[in-house]
């Protein structure tokens, strides 16, 4: 009725697909990092594409909004499941529809301003890498000037 060696057959069959999948995954992955997802691509995206490419490269996050949606699905079954408690004691009621919405509110807040932190530190880090790359080379060209000057005055002196 039932045969073992069928049963044990599908299943390192499966684990042979498992290995096999797995390998052409990270071979695929590497591939289309280093090829598809460079800067020059990135340049030539619009549109749609571009979404795409900002979704692939994680420059777009989507947790925040998932969380939000998630969020107002904890708040109506809290609510709604608060409901089946007013028959067996209106204090429980009350306690889980007032407490359970504030702490899962406070969850989803924490959860929100650790994003926000990200999106704040990586925007000042851009800003930051923006501003120092002038001032960079402002700083070597006024070291150099400065250098000529002190040459010429060397010459000047020694004349």
């Amino acid at each position: 009725m039932f045969n073992i060696d069928s049963s044990f057959n599908n299943v390192a069959q499966a684990g042979i697909w498992f290995i096999i999948s797995m390998v052409i995954a990270i071979i695929g992955g590497i591939c289309v990092y280093y090829v598809l997802l460079t800067k020059e691509n990135y340049e030539k995206c619009t549109g749609y594409t571009k979404k795409l490419f900002d979704f692939v490269t994680f420059k777009k996050l989507i947790l925040e909004d998932i969380l939000k949606i998630l969020y107002i699905i904890v708040a109506i079954y809290i609510t709604l499941s608060s409901l089946g408690l007013i028959s067996t004691s209106f204090v429980l009621f009350l306690v889980q529809l007032v407490f359970g919405n504030i702490i899962a509110r406070i969850g989803f807040e924490f959860s929100l301003l650790m994003i926000t932190i990200c999106k704040n530190t990586t925007e000042i880090n851009d800003k930051l890498k923006q501003n120092i790359v002038p001032k960079k080379e402002e700083k070597k060209e006024t070291k150099k000037e400065e250098k000529k000057e002190e040459k010429k005055e060397e010459k000047k002196e020694d004349k």
